[in-house]
Formats: structure tokens, C-alpha cells, sequence
């Protein structure tokens, strides 16, 4: 099992933090812009942690490079259902350094887009104020 699958069915968002590159890049369905940088891909990762409930895959889709990844998941946010997909990218040394979600349908992704909006202001301070040891 890819070791960022692993982390993330275990609830480990240290393990998670740890598997991304400084210069991730991270590309929401629910905002225009992607984010770029290890700090606010973790936090937004952990706000996500919150707002998905009976998150699970269902599906592991690898490129035979290994470098390229996407995890298909199910989840609910709130009385919403959804599917959708993590598409990783993983840089020479085996860390993520691109991470898009997708998801569908369109109601489910308004509660995905309501709810994390709800909780922004609070990922943005916790991004500013991160700080990971070397190597992490």
C-alpha cells in the first residue's frame, strides 16, 4: 500500500505532513487558485480531516514509474454524499509535490466548498504559523 494511503487511513496527519515536498502544490475543486507550499497544503489537509466524514478508498490507481498516483475515496460532508479522487505526484526523493482533489457531484462539492470556507480563516493563521523540523 502506497505509504501516503497508508497515512491518511490511519488518521496520521504527521505521517501525511511528512510525505509532502516544500513545494507541494495543492489544487482544490472548490477554489480557482492552487496553493502552493508545504505549510498551507498541511493545514488545509487537516481542515479537510474535519470536514469529511466515513472517508475511505476505494480504489488505487498506480502508474508502473510509480511516480504518479490517484486514490479514489468516498466520503460524506454532512447529508451530502460524494466521490472523488486524489491525484498524486510524487518528486525524486518519493515526496508529494502535487496533490489535486476532484469530486462530484455538484452538491457535494458546495458543502465541500461551505464548509471549509467556514473553517479558512483558521487554516490560513495555522499555515502562517507552521513550522516543520528538518526533513518533515
Amino acid at each position: 500500500m502506497n505509504p501516503f494511503r497508508k497515512a491518511v487511513e490511519d488518521g496520521d496527519h504527521a505521517a501525511v505532513v511528512d510525505l509532502l515536498a516544500e513545494d507541494v502544490v495543492f489544487t482544490s475543486p472548490v477554489v480557482f487558485k492552487p496553493y502552493a507550499g508545504k505549510p498551507i497544503t498541511a493545514a488545509i489537509l487537516g481542515a479537510v480531516i474535519e470536514v469529511f466524514e466515513d472517508f475511505h478508498y476505494i480504489r488505487e490507481i498506480e502508474n508502473p514509474d510509480g511516480r504518479d498516483l490517484v486514490l479514489v475515496f468516498e466520503a460524506r460532508v454532512g447529508d451530502r454524499a460524494l466521490q472523488g479522487c486524489d491525484i498524486l505526484h510524487f518528486d525524486e526523493d518519493g515526496r508529494v509535490d502535487e496533490l489535486t482533489v476532484m469530486v462530484r457531484p455538484l452538491s457535494a462539492a458546495q458543502a465541500l466548498q461551505a464548509a471549509m470556507a467556514a473553517r479558512f480563516e483558521a487554516v490560513e493563521k495555522q499555515a502562517l504559523g507552521a513550522s516543520f523540523p528538518a526533513g518533515a
